[in-house]
Order: structure tokens, then sequence, then C-alpha cells
């Protein structure tokens, strides 16, 4: 997850407790792995973006923030393979996504990838069907249905 999202995501959750418990952001050390001028450049942008203020007792997230953060983490969402890697591959996959869809477009790769198909040319995939119901509605809902096309294959795919 990108710092912009893991810092949004840690807001959302944050739940304030005293010693010994659970703080906001900054009393305890969830970011370990991050400096601290890459933490404060951050929050600097989240907060000229108005995606979080900060108030006396602390940031926290503005309802922007949280539109924000919903999209993102919609837009994540994560689908298992049904295929196993050397299921033949018997579909075509094309797709067309517009370039200010980039973020789905990277999204739909990945998950092609991960679904164990190849691909033949940048837009243009084969792999093993059929694509996961949930992922079709998935898609579906993030009108990229018509950015897509499949082919059932004659016979499977041999790669060279």
């Amino acid at each position: 997850m990108a710092l912009v999202e893991e810092i949004l995501s840690e807001l959302w959750n944050t739940s304030m407790h005293s010693k010994g418990g659970r703080v906001n952001l900054f009393g305890i050390p969830r970011f370990k792995k991050k400096s601290f001028g890459s933490m404060r450049t951050t929050i600097y942008r989240l907060h000229k973006q108005n995606l979080i203020e900060k108030q006396s007792s602390g940031w926290f997230l503005t309802p922007e923030g949280r539109r924000y953060l919903n999209k993102k983490q919609d837009s994540l969402q994560q689908f298992l393979s049904p295929n196993k890697k050397d299921d033949p591959r018997n579909l075509i996959v094309m797709f067309d996504v517009p370039q200010f869809k980039k973020a789905e477009r990277e999204w739909l790769r990945w998950h092609l990838k991960k679904f164990n198909f190849i691909m033949i040319q940048k837009s243009v995939w084969v792999g093993p069907s059929p694509l996961p119901k949930e992922f079709l509605d998935y898609v579906k809902k993030i009108k990229l249905k018509d950015s897509i096309k499949t082919f059932k294959l004659a016979k499977p795919y041999a790669e060279k």
C-alpha cells in the first residue's frame, strides 16, 4: 500500500487511548519502514490537498479524505485466481482502457497476471478460462466492461 493510503487508513482507524494503549497516528510507531522526512512530506501534501486537518488533539481525516480513501480501497479490490498455472490458455482478453482510467488499467493488468494470463501485446492477454464471476461483476461496477472484450479459443494457445 502506498504511504498516502497507509496514512489515511491509519487516521480513519485511529482510536484514542492513553498510556500503554493505542493512541493517534503519531503515538505509536506503526510506520517503522518509513523515514521521518518521508512521513513529514506526505503529511504536508495530504494537508495541502485537504485530505487531513490538524486539530487541537492531532491530525484527523476530512470528509474529502474519507471519500478519497473509500475510492482507493474500493478500486484496489482483489480477487483470488480460480485457475492453476498449468491450466490450458484458451481465453483471449483484449482491452482499450482510456488514459483517464490509468489506475483501473494497471489493476486489470495486475489481475490478469494473477489469473495466470500472459501478455501477447500490451493490451492483448491469453490465459485460462473462465474469469471469476465476482471479478467480471466488479469490472462492470467500475465501468470497464465496455473497454474489455473476451474471446474463447477453439484450441489452447501454445507458448513458443
